[in-house]
């Protein structure tokens, strides 16, 4: 790179100065278009470029070689990827417009888990990954775009699935004498898509190259291969592998279906609003029906510091009503006139019974170690200044609650997968895009 001295450009003529910011302008045209030769799609407001392209290409090679199974041609893994990134893009984008951003403190949560999981500490996590030749820095980065696009999905699609009471009847009722809500499947999964506006020609056309694709896993085809090659779904570069899935949180139009196969058997093609699924059942393993856990009764006053009352003041105004309550004041009433938490306040703090978990950290470590009838001192949360008092412990049998819950959870699962395929579909053509390969 040429550095130019200032004061020795300021000495020369004005046509020399011309001459330099002329050839200058030339380079960075050039430099312009040598970057525009390695965008390989335009998306909107972003890029695609042939350096993320091949990252990936060689990612999916080196996974391919390591689990021993075949790739396509080139140019049928590259269509794939590039469509992957494509919509990555879109979704990235539309995540920025909204106002979605992973805090550091989030991040280092995720990452915090994920080192618990592998049975090492935060702090051993860069020396764990670099034993496998993995850049701490990409390893932040990529994690930070997934959490991103996990934040976009729950608000545009799974935080607007619901329950009907009928669904929900219907599913308690099949629970009680259906063998597959018991049950864990890994599964693999092909998705032959279509779009929302699908004509009847274009949903025969996609039944037809599901079915041709049933014949070449008869005639001894990996299943692995097949998804990579043909399947629409996010997961078909991996193969297909949709992992475990507890037999009670399946899509409702696996259900039947996977009651009827054997292990590593697959499913002729099933019909969807997103296309045509086919299903593979890896493994099959027997689940523990019965449920108990440990709740914990509480009540607790909030206090909510703001421009007027500081910490130290909210503080000392809980102090006061705790003061208030060993001297013989009932809980209920005082915070019935003092505690800004509108979920309890009404009830005179009072909680319910809790589960494990349902708690922020630092409530939770407060409630753990206050005994029965004991009024915590004040101590501060995310959410403010509390005290609180423990009012009960008990075993509970929670099965029931398990099995509602679970219905719940199947029942919007059910819906997850078409209603994920078919958001995507639509971010993707309502989006400006310009392939360049």
């Amino acid at each position: 790179m040429i550095k130019l001295n200032t004061m020795n450009i300021i000495k020369t003529s004005f046509l020399l100065w011309t001459l330099i910011n002329s050839v200058l302008f030339a380079q960075e045209i050039l430099n312009r278009e040598s970057i525009l030769d390695s965008i390989v799609a335009v998306v909107d407001e972003g890029v695609v470029l042939e350096s993320q392209l091949n990252t990936q290409i060689d990612i999916v090679r080196q996974r391919a070689e390591k689990d021993g199974f075949e790739l396509p041609e080139r140019k049928i893994i590259e269509e794939q990827i590039l469509e992957q990134l494509i919509l990555e893009e879109i979704q990235l984008q539309r995540a920025d417009r909204i106002g979605i951003r992973i805090s550091d403190q989030m991040l280092n949560g995720a990452i915090s888990m994920i080192a618990e999981q592998n049975n090492t500490s935060f702090e051993k996590m860069p020396d764990m990954l670099a034993r496998d030749d993995i850049d701490y820095g990409d390893f932040r980065r990529d994690l930070r775009k997934q959490l991103t696009l996990e934040q976009l999905r729950d608000i545009d699609v799974i935080s607007r699935i619901s329950a009907s009471n009928r669904e929900l009847s219907q599913c308690l009722e099949i629970v009680e004498n259906n063998i597959v809500n018991d049950s864990e499947y890994n599964l693999s999964h092909i998705l032959i898509s279509v779009s929302e506006s699908a004509t009847a020609d274009e949903y025969s056309k996609a039944e037809n190259e599901a079915y041709e694709i049933i014949d070449q896993l008869r005639s001894g085809s990996s299943f692995n291969e097949m998804a990579i090659t043909y399947s629409d779904s996010e997961t078909g570069l991996d193969g297909g592998s949709l992992g475990w899935r507890k037999g009670n949180q399946l899509p409702t139009l696996f259900l039947d279906v996977i009651g009827t196969l054997e292990k590593q058997e697959f499913s002729q093609p099933i019909q969807s609003v997103s296309g045509f699924h086919i299903i593979k059942i890896n493994d099959v393993r027997q689940n523990i029906r019965r449920s108990e856990i440990e709740q914990t009764e509480v009540r607790h006053i909030l206090v909510i510091p703001n421009q007027i009352i500081d910490n130290e003041t909210a503080k000392q105004k809980l102090e006061e009503a705790r003061e208030q309550i060993l001297n013989g004041e009932k809980f209920g009433e005082v915070a019935k006139l003092l505690s800004e938490d509108p979920g309890s306040v009404d009830e005179g703090g009072s909680m319910g019974w809790s589960s494990p978990g349902i708690f922020v950290e630092e409530f939770e470590k407060i409630v753990g170690r206050t005994k029965i009838g004991q009024i915590s001192q004040p101590f501060q949360s995310r959410f403010g200044w509390h005290i609180l008092e423990v009012t009960g412990r008990r075993t509970y049998d929670n099965t029931e609650d398990l099995k509602e819950l679970n219905c719940m959870q199947q029942i919007k699962n059910s819906k997850i997968a078409n209603e994920i395929e078919l958001w995507l579909r639509r971010i993707r053509d309502e989006a400006f895009v310009d392939k360049r390969i």
